[in-house]
């Protein structure tokens, strides 16, 4: 049993969500990949994953092998449809794909070009704005979605996205203890918007019922981006090493790594290198249909601490083969 696993999503800090319900969607798995077995990373053709999405006996959607998937192979890369780094690292990695960098200041900052120029379009539109108040908010309740929120917000605003990118994600519902919750962070985000005079045409979209319902969304699917700033062969071969490099620098959403249902004993698990472009590695062998699974936690907690963190932050009790023997 790997104890490589790490928390790979954040934790909720909303009551519990509502249950998800099963729905199968299509997708577009035109993701970079490994085309055969035992070859190196730089070896690595793009091509499509050997994976399918289809619907599970119990858990609603999942992720099939198409093939069999040797152990410690690239089954897929993924880049996030949003992301933004925590408070605390606003200065410290790249506002735009989170790569840690080295600045003296406390506004954000860019790694490169490239990134500031991709960012332009919407920060363009965050600078409008005056987030004291909203940032307080966060900090004050020890919140971090409320700014994926924000960064959507000012990106369909700007035309890079549509108010529509999340609405593939589940759970759709918010029950009414969480939507108290959220009033607050919903308000001061409307206010920092309208103060800073966006057409009121632009912000159509903004309502009560898209802020809780994306809010609701990333709370349950955002993954918390902890950077190796190592190489996938030195992140086996030190797990120690890995654990001490690894530092929380904000959180993401993506697609496909989405799909992917729990395990406390998972085949698979996602490891972020130097920025948010996940990269998601086998474990161990695995045969053709076979589900891919995660853990969505730290896998080295004991029985009762996944259960109770599971429970109260995902909104569900494992009954995994590795739950269920009590381990």
């Amino acid at each position: 049993m790997s104890r490589l696993v790490r928390y790979c999503r954040g934790l909720p800090r909303f009551p519990n969500p509502p249950p998800v319900k099963p729905q199968l969607l299509a997708l577009n798995l035109s993701t970079t990949s490994s085309t055969a077995e035992n070859v190196t990373p730089a070896d690595r053709l793009a091509g499509p994953p050997p994976i399918r999405v289809d619907l599970t006996e119990s858990a609603g959607r999942g992720v099939f092998a198409s093939r069999r998937i040797g152990a410690g192979e690239l089954i897929h890369t993924a880049k996030p449809v949003l992301c933004h780094p925590s408070l605390s690292s606003i200065s410290a990695a790249c506002y735009f794909c989170l790569k840690k960098v080295i600045s003296e200041g406390q506004s954000p900052t860019f790694c490169s070009r490239k990134c500031e120029d991709s960012a332009k379009v919407f920060y363009d539109v965050e600078k409008k704005a005056d987030w004291s108040e909203f940032d307080a908010y966060c900090r004050s309740q020890g919140l971090k979605y409320p700014q994926m929120v924000k960064r959507l917000a000012c990106q369909v605003i700007s035309g890079a996205a549509s108010a529509e990118l999340l609405d593939i994600l589940q759970p759709a519902s918010v029950s009414a203890e969480m939507a108290l919750m959220m009033e607050e962070g919903y308000g001061s985000l409307r206010r920092a918007l309208s103060a800073a005079n966006i057409p009121d045409g632009k912000t159509t979209f903004l309502s009560r019922e898209w802020y809780y319902g994306v809010l609701a969304r990333i709370r349950i699917n955002a993954f918390r981006i902890e950077l190796a700033l190592s190489s996938y062969e030195d992140l086996l071969s030190s797990a120690a090493a890995c654990v001490e490099a690894e530092a929380a620098v904000g959180n993401a959403v993506y697609m496909l790594p989405s799909f992917y249902n729990h395990d406390c004993d998972p085949n698979a698990h996602i490891v972020w290198i130097e920025n948010a472009d996940a990269k998601l590695k086998a474990l161990r062998d695995i045969e053709a249909d076979e589900e891919l699974r995660i853990c969505y936690i730290d896998a080295s907690l004991d029985h009762d601490a996944r259960q109770t963190v599971l429970l109260q932050g995902f909104g569900f009790k494992c009954n995994c083969p590795r739950c269920l023997s009590g381990d």
